[in-house]
């Protein structure tokens, strides 16, 4: 018979930048003030969790431009994905090793975990077979950043438990995904729902040119910096829905484009939103980095 594989916990020894827990959200609270928020990159959690035989929603560590260090208590198979990191593995013996991206790991009893920055990309996602066991909120282990809703921030220190391991077993130890972009990323956006209160040629001159993403950004929104986006209407609308990728325009005529942490109402009008499948890969660009719109009509 097998090893019979029992939960563990991971000790957190450093945090880099910035480390969440995060999950695939809690939507549909929107009525209550609640945002969904969950994973920037939501193909590459569900992509990691995949790789464990893991519910595709487990919660896991969202880690910003690498800085991670953590401790295995117990045997743990991991998993890496989204933005690729320098990875290594130093054992109970001080015997290291590297790493592997999108691929099934072991992290034995007394291991330590140590994430680089990454070379492209700007979030990576650190699971672990069982799932981060940590309490619920609202019904998810989602951190929220800008509503203060979920786990707190994990700090030196932190104990972060992990779940029973799922009945199934991995198939596979790799996937094969293809390379984060070396230029610009080019989103495609939908039009409106307030594309009316710009002047004519707005949402070209939004395609036209490429937008900086300037260091105001975080999972919240990207703040953006290029073509002004005039406007022919004044004053601003009252609150109303705000979803992942909606581009806000404030008086200043540079849009943001809301991420994971959005409010869940906005006052400025929305000329257009990225498409779902897009949001993923905006969640993936670095402050410095610059991207294009590509306007679609279905």
């Amino acid at each position: 018979m097998g090893e019979v594989e029992r939960p563990g916990w991971l000790e957190v020894l450093a945090t880099g930048p910035l480390t969440t827990v995060q999950d695939l959200g809690r939507p549909g609270r929107g009525d209550l003030g609640v945002g969904r928020s969950g994973a920037a990159d939501r193909a590459a959690l569900r992509l990691a969790n995949r790789l464990l035989a893991n519910p595709e929603g487990a919660a896991a560590l969202e880690v910003t431009l690498g800085g991670l260090q953590v401790r295995a208590h117990g045997d743990l198979t991991i998993a890496l994905s989204g933005a690729p990191c320098p990875a290594t593995v130093t054992d109970a013996a001080g015997r290291a090793r590297g790493a592997g991206h999108q691929a099934v790991e072991r992290l034995p009893d007394g291991a330590t975990l140590r994430l680089g920055v990454p070379g492209r990309g700007l979030r990576t996602y650190l699971a672990v077979r069982g799932g981060l066991d940590v309490p619920e909120v609202l019904g998810s282990r989602a951190t929220d950043i800008m509503a203060g809703v979920g786990p707190d921030r994990p700090a030196r220190g932190s104990a972060l438990p992990v779940g029973p391991p799922p009945e199934r077993f991995p198939i596979v130890d790799l996937a094969p995904v293809t390379p984060l972009y070396a230029g610009e990323p080019v989103l495609s956006v939908l039009p409106g729902p307030r594309d009316d209160w710009f002047a004519p040629g707005a949402l070209q001159a939004l395609c036209a040119e490429p937008y900086e993403v300037t260091v105001d950004s975080n999972r919240v929104g990207m703040r953006l910096r290029g073509p002004r986006l005039e406007r022919v209407r004044e004053g601003e609308l009252p609150p109303e829905g705000m979803v992942p990728g909606a581009l806000q325009v404030p008086p200043s005529g540079q849009p943001t484009l809301f991420l994971a942490d959005h409010p869940v109402t906005g006052g400025y009008p929305v000329i257009a939103v990225v498409r779902t499948s897009d949001v993923d890969r905006a969640a993936q660009v670095r402050p410095g980095q610059r991207v294009r719109f590509r306007l679609v009509r279905a």
